[in-house]
């Protein structure tokens, strides 16, 4: 298959939250667990769901705000700890690949591409993740924020991840959901794919990637397309 030619060699870095794994209601109920322990109203999945790009700290702290905590960040210092420790428990109770990106990875695997994990979330629970949902043998590498110079958006990240699974950044697409991906990629120079059904505040559509991913059954065509593009832009 021409495709599988073209992945061939190349890197794809993909989000974990809301790219590969719909992980939402596992993060949102570990922080309605802190909240109801301390006496506070739990927060509405819908209020949270958006905002899971932002991290959990943050959705600590937005819990405790619109709960009516009146130090919101000093308690979510001092409370997040406890969240960890349920979420670690808890990393899979509801959380699922979104439909067909097994099969998607799969693929690319059999293309000849490196694929490696570019999350914010860090990196030991995103390997527990994964390897709860029988996927961490697909990866070439795990890379969380705890793991480089600087997290998404800032380019480090990518970089420093393409180079963990000793890729070329210069046949490497990123593939993520929300404007901290899209923002990696572009400072990296790296081809964009977002998918349409993750998290994120900004509609993945007006973050213009260069392809906006409807279905995981068109991630290896979109990829090969954007690697095709790269390398015929190439001075001889």
């Amino acid at each position: 298959m021409t495709e599988l030619t073209t992945l061939n060699g190349a890197t794809i870095a993909f989000d974990l939250d809301g790219t590969l794994v719909d992980s939402a209601p596992d993060l949102i109920g570990a922080i309605n667990a802190i909240l109801v322990a301390e006496g506070l109203r739990p927060l509405a999945y819908e209020q949270g769901r958006p905002y899971v790009s932002r991290g959990a700290r943050w959705l600590l702290q937005r819990g405790l705000e619109i709960a009516g905590e009146r130090e919101p960040a000093a308690r979510t210092a001092a409370l997040f700890g406890h969240f960890i420790d349920h979420y670690s428990e808890h990393i899979a109770d509801e959380s699922r690949p979104f439909p067909g990106a097994i099969d998607a990875l799969k693929v690319l695997k059999a293309g000849g591409a490196r694929l490696v994990v570019c999350t914010n979330k860090p990196t030991d629970l995103s390997r527990n993740l994964l390897a709860r949902l029988d996927m961490a043998e697909l990866f070439d590498g795990v890379v969380g924020m705890d793991a480089v110079t600087a997290p998404k958006p800032d380019p480090a990240h990518l970089i420093e991840a393409v180079d963990a699974v000793g890729g070329d950044l210069s046949r490497t697409v990123m593939v993520g959901d929300a404007d901290i991906d899209a923002g990696a990629a572009r400072a990296a120079g790296t081809p964009l794919i977002l998918v349409s059904f993750g998290y994120t505040e900004i509609p993945a559509a007006q973050l213009a990637p260069d392809v906006l991913l409807h279905r995981f059954d068109d991630l290896a065509g979109a990829c090969a397309a954007l690697l095709g593009r790269t390398r015929s832009a190439r001075p001889a």
